[in-house]
């Protein structure tokens, strides 16, 4: 029988969950088992889980459960050193050379266990099958708005947190922008769900958006119209081959830019499109300032969705659950894919 424990998340701020209490009960009507640990913050209650039918496990207790169990998260284990033997479902951010997921690939190595990685779920023809980008360029959008809107009050963005849904989002931004708003935006990779969370983010508050993809940016730089907009939104991806779209000079360079949202968030990626900051931001701390004449702030939010962690949990587990379905199968499809590229990228001796 498969075996699918839902473990609590342990991040700060993270509220949201990769299935709901109907993906529960359609996994049970399968034949599967479905344990859930307890949780105080999971944006979706227990309750629903309880009457579809999902056993419930203490919060955290994931490392004791069935050798057999399939451990599903969303972000980053604690970074506790353990090794690793289960399989595990979550966004490892492990195979871009960041130094936390070689630690997170060491311990799988030591434990035997497998990484399935949520942004490797993979079709047959290469594209994601689940992902939380609409919401991510949605929230990230929203967060760059409020750090504009803070520049021009004289002061820097102050912290955010979660929003009850996004017209509660949106009420709060046009409040921050009663005495105008920015004059334009730009948006590379404005044709994929960032992309589309991003530009409807602006839609909704009248701000006018360039929309750039693949066929703008083919030429591979350099991009000084990015420098012609008040916010920019990087909405890509970080990959070798990707093209620089802000590059370290563009802290003194003459330009209108005063906030990128940098979306895609990988910092410490070698192949980071961002050149003028290094290390993400958070809830209490949205941005970071690059420059202050003029003014330059780099938000880099890397749990965006948590913002809004009701409606993108609903949408993400809408996309997951006919792929959890063929767990018992997990040797094939979407999961013999994932489990191909973490053989690719952990390390070939026991940690």
């Amino acid at each position: 029988m498969t075996h699918l424990w839902i473990r609590a998340e342990s991040r700060p701020n993270e509220e949201r969950v990769g299935i709901t209490p109907e993906g529960v009960k359609a996994l049970n009507d399968k034949g599967f088992r479905v344990t859930i640990e307890e949780s105080d913050t999971r944006a979706v209650p227990l309750s629903g889980y309880v009457d579809a039918g999902a056993e419930v496990a203490r919060e955290g207790s994931w490392p004791d459960a069935p050798h057999d169990a399939i451990i599903y998260g969303l972000k980053e284990l604690p970074d506790d050193g353990t090794p690793l033997p289960h399989r595990h479902i979550m966004f490892g951010h492990a195979y871009k050379g960041q130094s936390a997921g070689a630690r997170l690939l060491k311990r799988f190595a030591a434990g035997g266990g497998t990484l399935y990685d949520l942004e490797y779920l993979l079709d047959a023809d290469g594209r994601r099958v689940a992902a939380f980008g609409y919401w991510a360029g949605y929230a990230g959008a929203a967060v760059s708005v409020l750090a504009w809107a803070a520049q021009a009050r004289g002061d820097i963005c102050p912290p955010v947190s979660t929003w009850a849904n996004s017209d509660a989002m949106l009420t709060d931004l046009r409040a921050a922008l009663a005495g105008g708003g920015p004059a334009n935006a730009m948006v590379i990779g404005a044709l994929g769900r960032v992309g589309t969370g991003a530009s409807d983010l602006c839609a909704a508050l009248d701000i006018p958006v360039t929309g750039w993809d693949m066929a703008e940016t083919a030429h591979g730089g350099p991009f000084p119209e990015v420098l012609e907009h008040a916010l920019f939104f990087n909405c890509i991806l970080a990959r070798p081959g990707c093209p620089v779209f802000v590059p370290e000079n563009a802290v003194t360079a003459p330009r209108k830019l005063r906030v990128i949202g940098d979306i895609a968030c990988d910092p410490q990626s070698d192949f980071s499109p961002v050149k003028v900051y290094t290390h993400e931001t958070d809830w209490q701390t949205p941005v970071v300032r690059v420059a202050d004449n003029p003014v330059l702030d780099v938000m880099a939010i890397d749990n965006l969705p948590s913002l809004l962690p009701l409606e993108s949990s609903l949408d993400f587990a809408g996309q997951m659950l006919p792929w959890l379905a063929t767990l018992d199968s997990i040797d094939a499809g979407v999961w013999g894919r994932a489990k191909a590229i973490f053989d690719e990228h952990k390390p070939e001796e026991k940690a």
